[in-house]
């Protein structure tokens, strides 16, 4: 009789375990949630139960039954910004989720340099770091970063990650990049923002794409195998759509971060369009409209040094990407790269002009500068007048009255080392070597220092021929 009790207990105690409400590791104790919308939370538990989610914000409680495969989703209304909260799951046995808070919540992908964190890699440092984690502490900035992993096929959860609270340790592990947009929303809104990082250094933007959308791309490689993603990794493509994207698509936020096209350098002929079907994409099975993505340009580096050339064509198609992909705009970074490293330490730059581009466009936040595009080009004898868009506050070189990134071409399509100067909101171009310009180029180049200006943002480097 004894044995029989204690046989019951056992199966009792195992039938409680087993109805534990199971949570993917996006969802947990010190998250973001967006607020004033609908926010999706799903999970497992057994098949056919009951889940009850209970929110403290408003004390509601919602209802769902999980399907035969004990999977369940649901949706629960946020507030406005505010916290600390606590969620309750309960299927036969209480889980719950404290110290939440309800902001604003980014996804920030990429490559290396956006996965670059504060503390940097190994002798390549982010610069201004150090003063940076001796003042971060932030308990309203909350970061995710999931752990790198290729896969073969979608993955139903992150392999790891767990929110943190800002502080240096936890700052210090997270992407600079995103970290340095994320205080700048912080500062400015002054609401609670939750960041997750997704992000793998040297992916190929082909990497984070289902299959379906790669099919318009017969560059790329259709028939993917294990094989395949085990030697080709983060290179591999829809790898990282697999293992580090498909477990987070669903989780509701604002819009998306985006800094990667280092790897796709040797393949820049497609990657304006390529950029638009991944975006396209995300935002189809996001079911958020047409959300905002804003994404960095990446940034002038000598690419001899790794055997790679023609960056500059790459950095045409990141621009021509802003006019095609709706909702997307793009943070140039021609004056803060690192000739002899393809890691700039300019992190903070790029961050802070993400965010720039997020409040002026996304939180409608008035008063901050924009960047000036070129739009046009007038030929006058022997001097070309180069036009922009976007130019209200005027160009202007950051080094001086003349500009050093200037080339000017005759019929012969041969460039030349040019003599540039500003009027207004027009640049004159012009060489001795050159006595009827038929086109002029600006930072087209690997590596180019950017010193073209407007109201303290660079101007990307830009071409009027198409040869």
């Amino acid at each position: 009789m004894k044995r029989l009790t204690i046989l019951i207990a056992a199966l009792c105690s195992l039938a409680a375990a087993k109805a534990e409400v199971k949570l993917p590791k996006i969802f947990g104790d010190n998250m973001v949630l967006q607020q004033q919308t609908a926010c999706n939370l799903w999970g497992t538990a057994d098949a056919g139960k009951v889940v009850r989610v209970t929110t403290s914000w408003d004390k509601k409680e919602y209802k769902v039954r999980s399907a035969h495969d004990g999977s369940w989703k649901l949706q629960v209304q946020t507030p406005v910004a505010g916290g600390p909260y606590t969620i309750t799951f309960s299927d036969g046995k209480e889980t719950q989720l404290k110290n939440i808070l309800i902001g604003e919540v980014w996804i920030c992908s990429g490559q290396s340099n956006m996965e670059m964190q504060m503390k940097g890699f190994k002798a390549q440092p982010v610069e201004g770091a150090n003063e940076e984690l001796l003042q971060c502490n932030d308990s309203n900035l909350r970061l995710l970063y999931v752990k790198r992993t290729a896969q073969f096929k979608p993955q139903s959860d992150i392999k790891a990650g767990a929110w943190k609270v800002a502080d240096a340790a936890s700052v210090r592990d997270f992407s600079a990049t995103a970290y340095y947009f994320g205080r700048a929303l912080r500062r400015t809104l002054g609401v609670p923002v939750g960041l997750i990082c997704t992000a793998f250094g040297g992916s190929a933007c082909e990497a984070w794409m289902k299959a379906d959308w790669l099919r318009a791309f017969p560059q790329v490689k259709q028939t993917i195998t294990e094989d395949d993603v085990k030697k080709l990794n983060q290179r591999c493509p829809t790898a990282l759509y697999n293992g580090q994207l498909f477990p987070l698509i669903g989780y509701t936020m604002r819009g998306v971060l985006w800094y990667q096209g280092e790897d796709n350098v040797p393949r820049y002929s497609y990657y304006a369009e390529l950029l638009k079907s991944m975006v396209e994409g995300w935002r189809s099975e996001w079911k958020q409209g047409d959300f905002p993505f804003y994404y960095c340009q990446i940034a002038p580096y000598d690419y001899s040094l790794v055997n790679w050339k023609d960056s500059q064509y790459l950095r045409e198609q990141q621009q021509k990407a802003e006019e095609i992909i709706p909702n997307a705009r793009m943070a140039v970074l021609l004056d803060a790269g690192l000739e002899y490293g393809i890691h700039p330490r300019k992190k903070r730059e790029a961050g802070e002009r993400l965010a720039m581009l997020a409040l002026s466009n996304t939180y409608d936040v008035k008063g901050l500068p924009d960047y000036a595009k070129y739009s046009s080009v007038e030929f006058h004898g022997d001097t070309a007048v180069v036009a922009f868009d976007r130019s209200k506050e005027w160009v202007y070189f950051n080094g001086g009255p003349k500009g050093k990134g200037f080339e000017i071409a005759g019929s012969d399509r041969v460039f030349h080392p040019a003599e540039a100067w500003v009027q207004r909101n027009r640049v004159y171009v012009k060489s001795d070597a050159v006595k009827a310009p038929v086109a002029v180029r600006y930072g087209f180049h690997d590596w180019t220092d950017g010193d073209l200006m407007h109201d303290g943002l660079p101007v990307s480097s830009f071409r009027t021929d198409n040869w």
